[in-house]
């Protein structure tokens, strides 16, 4: 892969944020999208797929695999796509259900003989966990790994390591994020992600719940979910990246499931103690108006051009948000 060639991305997953993806890569002049896999069937184009074509065959006949000339149905599409397809790089916009599958899906990348740069937006401390058990193996695969590279983490880990550099030590990590949605039903595999959090509720709980009894829960809660001391990877990145233990490092907000304003402002505060012994906390606020599809896709793709740029140098295996910086996506 050269550094001065349009990289060629594909995209795993294609729902709600697979789709979003779609439509940020397309003003790209750096990227273009030829890839993307979903349950029941994958699609390639080296010359570049179509977001209009794609997002609507999906929605009309449930699988991108549909998508004519360049679709095609099967059980097994990520191994067959990884078969058939030339590609730089992967955005994983799966939904990690059941927890162990990211992991699950870098072994089918590690035992492909691919070789390339993958990017995800996992949320839970303990599936980073899982994928740092196969650093060795993703290193002598030839895979540069960027995982927890969304919102949060991703954005929000990134600036705390960044602003950490003002302090000789750090008291306090805290995340609070803000989601709007229009409807939960393009987001489905996220917002049971996130009801997993809940009291009551784990990722396998979640996962068996129907779309109806999401619905109802939803109900309930009047589309709002509020998640508090999330196990959130920032802070296993952050730890990783010595910034901070990981028990510093809180994380929580609130998801409206209905409406796509957010409720309140995304934003992580990082207090800690200078050099002269003052305490002092720096925030860093997200700009409303910016979607969760925008917070979590731009970072993404910002870290696959960085991991393109390791992949050159032959660097290999698992790197965070907190280790590495995203490098803007022209």
């Amino acid at each position: 892969m050269s550094s001065h060639h349009t990289m060629k991305v594909g995209i795993l997953g294609f729902g709600g944020l697979g789709q979003a993806a779609t439509r940020v890569l397309t003003p790209k002049q750096e990227m273009l999208w030829v890839a993307a896999a979903d349950l029941k069937g994958y699609a390639y184009d080296e010359t570049g797929l179509d977001p209009d074509q794609a997002i609507a065959t999906y929605h009309q006949q449930g699988s991108i695999g549909y998508l004519e000339p360049y679709g095609t149905l099967s059980n097994n599409s990520i191994q067959d796509l990884l078969e058939t397809a030339s590609v730089d790089g992967y955005f994983l916009a799966l939904p990690n259900l059941p927890n162990t599958f990211m992991a699950d899906v870098a072994r089918q990348f590690i035992a492909s003989g691919w070789k390339g740069v993958l990017v995800d937006a996992l949320k839970r401390t303990s599936a980073v966990e899982q994928l740092l058990e196969l650093q060795n193996e993703l290193q002598a695969a030839g895979i540069t790994y960027m995982t927890g590279c969304g919102a949060t983490p991703g954005l929000l880990t990134a600036a705390a390591a960044v602003a950490a550099q003002s302090y000789t030590e750090i008291h306090r990590v805290k995340i609070t994020f803000g989601v709007g949605i229009a409807n939960w039903e393009a987001y489905r595999a996220t917002i049971r992600e996130d009801i997993a959090h809940l009291p009551g509720f784990d990722v396998e709980k979640a996962r068996a719940m129907s779309d109806a009894e999401v619905e109802a829960f939803l109900d309930k809660t009047n589309g709002i979910l509020t998640l508090e001391n999330m196990e959130h990877a920032d802070d296993i990145m952050l730890e990783l990246a010595g910034i901070c233990p990981r028990d510093r490092v809180t994380v929580g907000g609130v998801v409206d499931t209905r409406n796509p304003k957010k409720p309140l402002s995304t934003n992580v505060q990082i207090t800690g103690r200078t050099f002269e012994g003052k305490i002092s906390t720096h925030t860093f606020t997200l700009g409303d108006e910016t979607s969760m599809a925008a917070n979590v896709c731009g970072p993404a793709f910002g870290y696959l051009k960085a991991g393109l740029s390791l992949h050159n140098r032959g660097i290999y295996g698992l790197f965070t948000a907190a280790e590495v910086m995203p490098q803007f996506v022209k």
